[in-house]
């Protein structure tokens, strides 16, 4: 990880706390990093240890877009290709077997907010600010941000902000759904860790089933999604299991030995 020019990662008790560093262009998304994400992203999914990642930005912006300046000579093939593009590295992103929180600092626009979005939960510092402005540009969200953003936040919610590309805080961003949590600014990077460390703390297989069956919910019917729980619930029981270890615990009133 140590030769990606974009991104930095530091690993504290099985967390992996991922910085986009790119401040001078407010760390706006550009093929370098989604080359590094996706190697990243690889990198990681192998790791044993890795339980729970942290994206944030450093400087004034979590992300506030895609790159313009890359963009604008593009055709309509590469503009195709540069959205699928997008939406692989933040699918693959989504699919991590561990929790990914969003540590949102500054702007999370364009670009940005479709990156947030794919991860599993957004704490937000008050100086956040959020917005999927493409239509200014004549342009429509490319890395998924009109799939993501309804089922976050509802229609209405969606396309209110997708066809006025109004700018919103954090406060409004946490009354329609969009973050989980607002935090004085100083104080996110601590929360979030806070909340990773609770994360850590758990079942690995639990929380790792839990991600699975949550975001299944989204792709299938009810009977169905029931039915993979309830499998997943009983292959956490038995002999060894992290269940049985985990039930034990609580009836011995000990912490569990994971």
């Amino acid at each position: 990880m140590s030769d990606f020019k974009i991104l930095t990662t530091e690993i504290r008790n099985g967390i992996a706390v991922v910085t986009i560093k790119r401040p001078e262009a407010l760390n706006a998304l550009n093929s370098l990093f989604f080359e590094e994400m996706d190697r990243l992203v690889e990198q990681l999914s192998q790791d044993p240890e890795i339980r729970v990642m942290v994206i944030t930005g450093e400087g004034k912006a979590f992300v506030a877009g895609a790159d313009i300046a890359e963009m604008v000579s593009k055709t309509a093939l590469e503009g195709t290709a540069f959205g699928r593009r997008g939406q692989q590295t933040f699918r693959s992103l989504e699919l991590l077997p561990f929790p990914v929180i969003a540590a949102i600092n500054g702007f999370a626009l364009g670009g940005g907010l479709e990156l947030a979005m794919a991860c599993d939960f957004r704490i937000a510092s008050v100086k956040a600010k959020f917005g999927q402005p493409e239509v200014n540009l004549g342009l429509t969200p490319g890395y998924a941000g009109t799939q993501r953003l309804p089922r976050l936040v509802g229609l209405g919610n969606a396309l209110f902000l997708l066809t006025t590309a109004e700018m919103i805080d954090a406060r409004e961003a946490l009354r329609i759904g969009l973050v989980q949590k607002v935090v004085e600014h100083e104080e996110l990077i601590d929360e979030s860790m806070r909340l990773a460390m609770l994360i850590v703390q758990k079942g690995s297989q639990a929380v790792k089933k839990v991600k699975l069956l949550t975001r299944k919910a989204l792709e299938t019917d009810l009977e169905t999604g029931s039915l993979l729980e309830s499998d997943h619930f009983g292959s956490l029981f038995g002999e060894n299991s992290e269940g049985e270890e985990g039930m034990k615990a609580f009836l011995e009133k000990r912490k569990p030995k994971w």
